[in-house]
């Protein structure tokens, strides 16, 4: 799960005091320069020297790790949080160099990782900056995160009528990778380009088979104040109008508390949600996510099913606490997942 929770989905500090941390839906940092995309308001301040320094770790055979010779940059609370250095202390045995409070995934972040301030930072997962600046993201392969897996939630009704609508959205779920999303985002965060374009543009590059899902009757897909969710939205109206509904677009509607009533009211009939963030939102903060996403879903359709809702299936991509370095220090140390951090320093 992310670290903090964006305004644009509405945190409760249930939630936030619960778990520590929050996810879904609000990528920060800038799609060239790490300039904010997304309403939120994240804590920040400028990188400054060695504050926050860790002990150095030690390798397997007892000398230095790769980690204690790199700086990490984070937010200024990330000592202090499971899903940030907590977690990478206690999940991967890491111990860095120095910590170097910049902010949450966001500009300040950005800019020290390619200035050499810090060689391993935090964003999230899908944002922009990632691909617009080559950062390679590291493999959570322990699990330090819980599955905040982009998944679409529909109303019951909606799928009883047309179970089509299942088979369509899933569709989408399967072809929709890390890589994908972030391009995605890009294109309208860093291109500017039409939001309407791109998701065209995407489902005729995936070849989808041919419309035979034979939808009948109007949907609505709604979506938060989060471009993600409306890039999302977009392709899920396109794909459910090339099998035969008539769509609704109720896009940028407000946070989660604004959504999910919409939802529950029938106001809106098709959302795409994040499981971890979306679980921990309608069980109110009972801490029930995991790293797994089928897990995660499962448990969300079980909790959705009291407000005739449900979740399909949850796709690759993912918007969360992500680390990243840059392709010269990916190369330098032969990094693609956290625990190489782990491996004796060179």
């Amino acid at each position: 799960m992310r670290l903090f929770r964006t305004v644009a989905l509405g945190a409760t500090s249930l939630a936030l005091a619960l778990s520590a941390c929050t996810s879904g839906g609000g990528s920060t940092s800038g799609p060239t320069t790490g300039a904010s995309t997304s309403p939120s308001t994240p804590p920040s301040s400028e990188p400054s020297g060695s504050a926050g320094a860790e002990p150095s770790g030690s390798g397997t055979a007892g000398g230095p790790t790769i980690a204690s010779t790199l700086v990490l940059a984070g937010p200024p609370e990330c000592p202090e949080r499971p899903f940030c250095l907590l977690g990478l202390q206690d999940t991967y045995g890491l111990q860095f160099k120095e910590f170097r409070p910049t902010d949450a995934g966001g500009p300040i972040t950005v800019e020290a990782l390619k200035g050499g301030d810090a060689q391993v930072g935090l964003l999230f997962t899908s944002d922009p900056a990632i691909e617009t600046n080559d950062f390679v993201l590291l493999e959570d392969d322990k699990g330090l995160q819980l599955a905040d897996n982009i998944i679409p939630v529909v109303r019951q009704e909606i799928l009883d009528a047309n179970p089509g609508v299942a088979d369509v959205l899933n569709a989408v779920m399967e072809r929709l990778t890390q890589d994908e999303l972030t391009k995605l985002n890009t294109a309208v965060t860093v291109d500017a380009r039409d939001v309407a374009e791109v998701a065209t543009e995407w489902i005729e590059a995936q070849n989808f088979d041919a419309a035979s899902a034979g939808i009948e009757g109007e949907i609505t897909v709604g979506s938060t104040n989060f471009y993600e969710q409306e890039i999302l939205g977009e392709i899920f109206a396109q794909m459910l109008e090339a099998n035969g509904a008539t769509v609704e677009r109720k896009f940028q509607l407000g946070n989660r508390e604004v959504v999910f009533p919409a939802l529950q009211e029938g106001e809106i009939d098709v959302l795409a949600e994040y499981a971890a963030t979306a679980l921990e939102f309608v069980n109110e903060g009972a801490g029930e996510a995991t790293a797994d996403a089928a897990d995660t879903a499962s448990i969300l359709r079980e909790r959705l099913a009291e407000s005739d809702l449900t979740a399909l299936e949850p796709a690759e991509a993912t918007d969360q606490n992500g680390f990243v370095v840059t392709r010269e220090t990916a190369d330098q140390y032969g990094l693609s997942k956290l625990s190489d951090l782990a491996k004796p320093a060179p």
